[in-house]
């Protein structure tokens, strides 16, 4: 499973998504939001200042971005970016990843804690904007909430903690909140940050710091384990026509000072045995 390098020269690359056959992703902390074809065509779409983190679309088409350091919940518009929700009264840290379910529900991540200035771990709350742009918290006690996935039948969510070692899971009620909270699989010493999810009910796990990308089963085996030598993975997407290309988003630090003076990100991608299924 050789990896090719199809983008580079980013500062750091997060928060992939595949739709419409090509891979979208934030470049976090230089503001951008991009479209990358397979082929490697980049097309800018959008500035964020705030530094943009999850991306997901409405039912309708529309897309929405989260802005991290001003900590709201954005849409796309004909006439640019417009604020749907503000969650500066519940979110404790930085906003980050982000999943819409098919009702058009977004289930949105929080540091907790001011990470980039070196602060103490704290939990925090995961957070819900509802369709009618009410803000809510559907779990509490929360590590670092971060890469999110939602089973193909639209029942599970699994949450990456990424100050907890573990991927937790939810199973979703009617009306979007979340039920029977279970660790579905203890993953110690990595720090997990985006995931994504295949049609075997595998996650692929970015491992933050760790030089590595990790597939893992229900119950926390590890079946497949990627060496990245001199660049840690900070979030991942199964795309392509048969969903069976793994796209990977590395750079070799993650503190935005550092990122910005070294260019380091890249958008990387494998085959894969298995494709991938789900949301996002």
């Amino acid at each position: 499973m050789p990896l090719e390098t199809v983008l580079d020269g980013l500062a750091f690359p997060e928060c992939p998504r595949w739709r419409d056959e090509s891979l979208y992703f934030s470049d976090m902390h230089d503001g951008k939001v991009w479209r990358l074809l397979p082929s490697g065509q980049a097309t800018k779409l959008f500035d964020v200042p705030k530094y943009p983190a999850g991306l997901g679309w409405l039912p309708d088409g529309t897309l929405k971005i989260v802005s991290m350091l001003d900590r709201r919940l954005l849409r796309a518009t004909p006439g640019g970016l417009s604020t749907v929700a503000d969650l500066t009264s519940i979110a404790t840290g930085n906003t980050n990843d982000m999943v819409i379910d098919r009702e058009g529900r977004a289930y949105i991540g929080n540091f907790g804690f001011d990470l980039n200035a070196g602060a103490e771990p704290a939990a925090t709350v995961l957070i819900a904007v509802e369709p009618d742009g009410r803000v809510h918290a559907v779990a509490e006690d929360m590590w670092f909430p971060n890469g999110m996935v939602i089973t193909p039948d639209g029942k599970t969510l699994i949450v990456a903690e990424t100050f907890a070692g573990r991927l937790t899971a939810f199973d979703i009620q009617p009306g979007g909140s979340l039920a029977n909270r279970r660790v579905f699989a203890p993953i110690e010493g990595i720090y997990s940050d985006g995931i994504c999810l295949d049609a075997e009910a595998g996650v692929w796990v970015a491992c933050a710091g760790g030089n590595r990308i990790i597939r893992v089963i229900e119950g926390g085996k590890i079946t497949h384990d990627i060496p990245l030598e001199g660049r840690h993975s900070y979030a991942c997407m199964l795309g392509g026509a048969d969903r069976r290309d793994l796209y990977i988003c590395t750079a070799a630090e993650h503190l935005p000072r550092k990122t910005m003076l070294l260019r380091s990100g890249k958008i990387e991608r494998m085959r894969v045995e298995v494709p991938g299924a789900g949301l996002p």
